[in-house]
């Protein structure tokens, strides 16, 4: 211990003989954190501070940049989510870890899952954690489990459940449709029966984006909502595990299944809004919604498919097998229509086919829902709900961004293929509409991302994440296995998408896996990358920006950095050198991005990239932020690289994986 002290008080005197006075390319401003969760009971006690991140940052819209005017006093709202524990099946993603199979619903298929996308020694303890929450007892796990995690929501029906989530619009939380009563209007709405208490204290959610209207003094908050958990005789049902929703002004509004082909889509299908644009006067708002269960279809010509693994054993669940989940009873909640969906348990597990769907809402609260995806009935882009070669794989497709070009929207997100007829497969994907009125789109593939058969291809699936009015795409390609994760830049019109690995190879070395989350309409690009290459295990990664087009301020066109080098002003006491940028999430025009952030509220030891924080015994923080450009002569200053890791972050309960629910993702192996 002695030798690793030297080293760090040799290192901090070098760094604070280095570095000089001079300023940092970012100011960093903390989110407030008010949160209603730490007031709300909970089955689980726990010391454990929330766990705050962020999601998006509001539109600058025709502002100037802040690496040319002085915007400190800014007001652009960052949203995000506090969370309590690790989420097993984040809210966020339209199937669970872009995993199309979608199996992931236990403790086993959460193992199997990190065992062939992850490649961690540790993916028994990232499975329970996943499962039975943050904290876990080993051996112990039914118990006495942690805070989050799937086995606690899968088991609401019988146990009842506690908000593992909260929607936040700069540190406050936002109430949604859902803690309404008179707001679910489904047609088997009366056999929900009542709130079992608390309406607030069993809704999950997050707030992904909110857009301002000045002509209509309006603010457009929007994300996605668990519903309240509900009481009736027969059971604990929630009307459906998550819905789009839309707050204006006074109307607080839910954004329903586009195309309501049955009763169990009507009712229990799901949908996402996962970003937004003023059009027309109104809020275009995109994502994706429920056409079809996944889990049994039955064709025109008779033909039944049918997966009996999207329904979980109850034992794993519950650690007894009274109830039962029984999957003849599961089969009537799709091909029955008499039946009464909020009185089998098995229902609550319905898995569905998503098409990419948008809904025009204006400021009164009326909303006009609408189709991205070509085609019509039963199929969509030509392809059936479920692959007739692979029957644990459907349709999925979702608009994940949008922008508007020429007028138009222009939407970015994914699309399945059907890969040489051997499987269906999630593909990046950007969709044009073609008029006015958003009755038509052209979808067309990211080139350069080609999934190709066998177990052994370069990608499992990919997906466009961002979208800006140059027509530019950022996203990520997700390699077989245990390949990694990579970002990935594409301008419409060029021949194909280019890699960050290979742009960049300083800051994205072989091998690393990166994640692009956000571009703004000057083509800056801001997301996370890994900092550590060690095999195994869960590596260490930090935010980065790369300026795709022309220089912004200091930062040079075609390069990248991290974004813990650009707050950085070299002084040990400073409020910079209380932070480590871990994730950047989002980035407007202006140039401000939101992001998260490991805090450290003593400040670490020295300024270097991996310090200790209060000498390694000092609890850190998960917190939102925002990083706000100087208008001012600032110098990049590279943090130093410490010699000696530490061994373990204390307060770094949740991985970044978990709660940022950016895990490194792909299909298991193919039977």
């Amino acid at each position: 211990m002695p030798h690793k002290m030297l080293k760090l008080s040799t290192l901090a005197i070098l760094v604070a003989g280095a570095s000089q006075a001079s300023a940092a390319v970012y100011d960093i401003q903390q989110v407030n954190e008010n949160s209603t969760l730490v007031d709300q009971p909970y089955p689980v006690q726990s010391d454990r501070a929330l766990t705050y991140v962020s999601i998006g940052i509001e539109s600058s819209g025709s502002d100037a940049s802040c690496f040319t005017t002085d915007c400190t006093n800014n007001a652009y709202k960052v949203t995000g989510q506090a969370l309590r524990g690790s989420q097993g099946k984040p809210l966020e993603e339209t199937v669970a870890y872009n995993a199309n199979e979608q199996h992931v619903n236990d403790e086993s298929s959460l193992w199997s899952y990190c065992s062939y996308n992850l490649g961690y020694e540790s993916c028994e303890d990232w499975a329970k954690r996943e499962f039975f929450g943050v904290g876990y007892t080993k051996d112990d796990e039914f118990n006495a489990p942690g805070l989050g995690g799937l086995q606690k929501k899968s088991a609401a029906w019988v146990k009842g459940y506690s908000s593992n989530s909260q929607g936040l619009v700069d540190g406050t939380p936002v109430t949604t449709f859902a803690s309404n009563p008179d707001k679910y209007q489904g047609t088997q709405k009366d056999n929900l029966g009542s709130f079992n208490g608390s309406a607030e204290e069993s809704i999950d959610s997050s707030v992904n984006g909110v857009v301002r209207d000045d002509k209509n003094d309006t603010d457009f908050v929007y994300g996605i909502t668990s519903s309240a958990l509900f009481k009736n005789e027969h059971g604990k049902p929630r009307a459906f595990d998550k819905r789009g929703f839309v707050n204006a002004g006074g109307n607080d509004i839910a954004l329903d299944p586009v195309a309501a082909a049955s009763p169990l889509v009507s009712n229990m299908g799901q949908t996402q809004a996962n970003a937004g644009v003023l059009f027309n006067d109104q809020l275009l708002v995109v994502g994706s919604s429920a056409y079809s269960p996944s889990f049994y279809v039955e064709e025109a010509n008779g033909k039944i498919y049918k997966d009996g693994d999207k329904l979980p054993n109850a034992n794993d669940i519950l650690n007894t097998g009274t109830p039962s989940l029984d999957f003849s009873r599961f089969e009537t909640c799709a091909k029955d229509s008499s039946t009464n969906l909020y009185a089998n348990w098995e229902c609550q597990f319905s898995t569905f086919a998503n098409e990419a769907a948008f809904w025009l809402v204006d400021a009164n609260g009326d909303v006009k829902p609408g189709s991205i995806s070509t085609g019509s009935g039963d199929q969509r882009d030509g392809l059936a709900v479920i692959d007739r070669d692979n029957e644990d794989l459907s349709f999925q497709a979702s608009a994940k961004s949008v922008a508007l070009v020429n007028g138009l929207p222009l939407a970015a997100g994914y699309s399945t293929s059907n890969v040489r007829d051997d499987f269906y497969a999630m593909q990046a994907a950007y969709f044009k509409a073609d008029n006015v009125d958003l009755t038509s789109w052209t979808r067309t593939f990211v080139p350069g991302l080609s999934i190709k058969p066998g177990d052994d291809r370069d990608f499992t699936y990919t997906i466009a994440n961002a979208v800006n009015n140059q027509s530019m795409i950022v996203g990520d390609a997700k390699g077989n296995g245990e390949k990694p994760l990579r970002a990935y830049v594409y301008k419409i019109g060029d021949s194909s998408a280019q890699f960050l690995d290979k742009l960049v190879p300083n800051l994205f070395f072989k091998d690393s896996n990166s994640h692009a989350s956000a571009v703004n309409n000057h083509d800056q690009v801001v997301g996370w990358v890994d900092t550590t290459n060690g095999t195994k295990v869960e590596r260490k990664h930090r935010a980065f920006t790369y300026i795709a087009g022309n220089a912004q301020g200091v930062l040079a066109s075609k390069k990248a950095w991290l974004l813990d080098d650009l707050i950085n002003d070299g002084k040990q006491d400073s409020k910079a050198n209380k932070y480590r940028i871990i994730n950047a999430t989002g980035i407007n025009d202006a140039g401000v991005i939101s992001a998260t952030a490991l805090y450290c509220e003593s400040g670490y030891d020295n300024t270097s990239q991996n310090s200790y924080c209060g000498g390694g015994n000092e609890v850190e923080k998960y917190v939102s932020v925002k990083l706000v450009p100087k208008n001012t002569d600032a110098t990049i200053q590279p943090r130093e690289k410490q010699d000696d890791e530490p061994v373990k972050r204390s307060g770094g309960s949740l991985g970044i994986l978990a709660l940022t629910a950016l895990g490194f993702i792909g299909f298991r192996r193919r039977k």
